[in-house]
């Protein structure tokens, strides 16, 4: 394993503990998009149905371990223990247009035609996407709290580290995952943006992050 891969792993687990931290030590899971931590805990759930049939080392065990109980202590956090802080008026994302096309390509572009390579694909391409309904979330109630960018900013943050990985892989060692690089390209294309605002506004001192408003 080199640094970016360790560092990678680092900054999506640190973000979603900032998310959990935030949600319990504020009993509020305000700003936050159930639907997105849905869509996680789905990537999560395929991609690691391999649990007690593979195993690797007993640090990707662990890891595995990890991330699912803490997708799923976040959606319970969301929909169960605090569910009446939650913003559904605004978490309104229509997942069903990331959910059909993300099938239908983990049928058409996979490296096996097999239910558990499949889904794995799957977990890929979702993992790709799975953001877009707090992006979402955001633009439409124009501003996040500041510990919400937080989340965000390391999340995208792992999403760069692993490119970094992938090209170290290729370099050191040949290896190059068509299906992971273009999923996880397109996934940190969608956190460039928030990058700037998150730079300009939200490290410059502002407690939330407000949207331009359009001239």
């Amino acid at each position: 394993m080199n640094i970016f891969r360790l560092a990678g792993d680092v900054s999506h687990l640190v973000a979603i503990l900032i998310l959990l931290m935030k949600i319990w030590s504020s009993k509020s899971c305000a700003g936050i998009s159930g639907k997105s931590q849905v869509l996680f805990a789905l990537v999560f759930t395929t991609r690691y149905l391999d649990l007690f049939t593979v195993y690797i080392s007993a640090y990707n065990t662990i890891m595995k371990v990890v991330f699912l109980a803490l997708s799923y202590a976040t959606v319970y956090l969301i929909y169960m223990r605090f569910k009446n802080s939650y913003n559904s008026e605004n978490d309104t994302f229509r997942v069903e247009f990331l959910l059909v096309p993300v099938i239908g390509l983990s049928f058409l572009e996979n490296y096996a035609f097999t239910p558990l390579e499949i889904l794995w694909t799957f977990s890929i391409f979702l993992e790709s996407v799975a953001i877009m309904p707090q992006l979402f979330m955001i633009t439409k109630t124009g501003e996040a709290e500041s510990i919400t960018t937080h989340y965000l900013f390391f999340l995208g943050l792992y999403r760069a580290l692993y490119i970094a990985n992938w090209v170290w892989r290729y370099h050191t060692e040949g290896f190059f995952d068509q299906i992971a690089v273009v999923s996880g390209v397109v996934q940190t294309i969608f956190y460039c943006d928030f990058f700037y605002l998150y730079v300009t506004r939200v490290i410059r001192g502002k407690g939330k992050m407000s949207l331009p408003m359009p001239v």
